[in-house]
Order: structure tokens, then sequence, then C-alpha cells
């Protein structure tokens, strides 16, 4: 008698969690915001999302987006050859950030951002331009590895930090123009 092996059973699709879903939204808001999608295609791809029977169809939704800059290992560059670079208000702030300017200036305001990481790494380049960067009260801020050709940074830890804030860590290199780092005042 030869004894048939029992068949494997197929493993059923399992839909996406209200976890992926959520995060799927997001990506969909943030990439609708960075204009990467019209509004017809918004609304197109969230009616996609939040009808996803699987996870499959929740990436299917999201084919053909950036890369989510959000996720651990992703480092946003934001970069000019000449004018200036601004962040500012309730933008969402990447675990790693690349700032790249020849002739510019640098303005990055992380008081009303989203910070998603309890610790988030500046990296400038910057040419003959400045950088000044306003971190959240409670920030404690590391400047580490920072070359500076001209002029030394500027930034004075406050006198009643909150511990449990965000660290902010800048380093890389600047040439003939000042970093100057300040805390929000509220």
């Amino acid at each position: 008698m030869t004894a048939h092996p029992e068949p494997h059973p197929v493993p059923r699709p399992t839909p996406p969690t209200d976890a992926e879903q959520d995060s799927a939204v997001r990506r969909l808001q943030d990439a609708y915001a960075d204009g990467h999608l019209t509004h017809a295609e918004l609304d197109a791809r969230l009616d996609r999302v939040l009808t996803a029977p699987t996870g499959a169809d929740l990436s299917a939704a999201l084919a053909a987006l950036p890369p989510d800059p959000a996720e651990a290992g992703a480092t946003v560059t934001l970069a000019a050859a000449t004018g200036p670079i601004r962040r500012r208000g309730p933008w969402r702030v990447p675990r790693r950030l690349k700032v790249e300017s020849a002739f510019g200036r640098v303005r990055l305001d992380l008081a009303r951002a989203v910070l998603d990481h309890p610790v988030v790494d500046i990296e400038l380049h910057l040419g003959t331009g400045g950088a000044r960067i306003v971190v959240p009260r409670d920030a404690v801020v590391v400047v580490e590895g920072l070359r500076t050709v001209w002029k030394v940074p500027l930034h004075r830890q406050p006198r009643r930090a909150r511990p449990g804030g965000p660290v902010v860590r800048i380093s890389g290199t600047m040439g003939f123009g000042r970093l100057r780092i300040r805390h929000a005042r509220r």
C-alpha cells in the first residue's frame, strides 16, 4: 500500500489590519500633499485602500508612490543648487534628513512638525548659505561631526529642559555660513 501525502491546505489571504490601512491612507495623503497625486487619483486610491480585501490589494493601491519617508531606513534629501530650502508648519520629519545646498539659505522649523521618531538625524551639506533650525521646546540637540569652515554653530540649551523630548542630531559640512539652532518658545 502506498501512502498518499495529504495535500497542504492553501493559505487564505488575510485582510489588512486597521494599522496597515491607516498607514496606507497616511501615505496617500502625504503623496497628495506633495503633489504626486491629483485629487481624482487620491479619491480612487483611498477607495481601493479602504475596501482592499487583502494585503496585496492594499499594496497595489500604493503602487508608483515615492518611498515612505517615515520608514526607519529611508533617508530623505532636500536639495537646491541656488535659492532657499524651507520647511515649516505641520510637515512630517523623516528619521534621516539630508539637506544639500550650494548657494542658498536653509530654514527648518520642527516646532510644529510631526516627529514620528524619538531620534532625528539631520545631515547638512551647505556651501555659502547659513542654516537656521528651530527645534521643539523639549528637544535635546546634539551637534556631532559637523565640520565648519568659517563660523561655529550657535546653540544654547534651554534652562528648563523637560525630559522625554526628541533628540535632534546634526552633522555634516558647512562652508561660509553659520548654523543657528533655536528652541521653540511654545
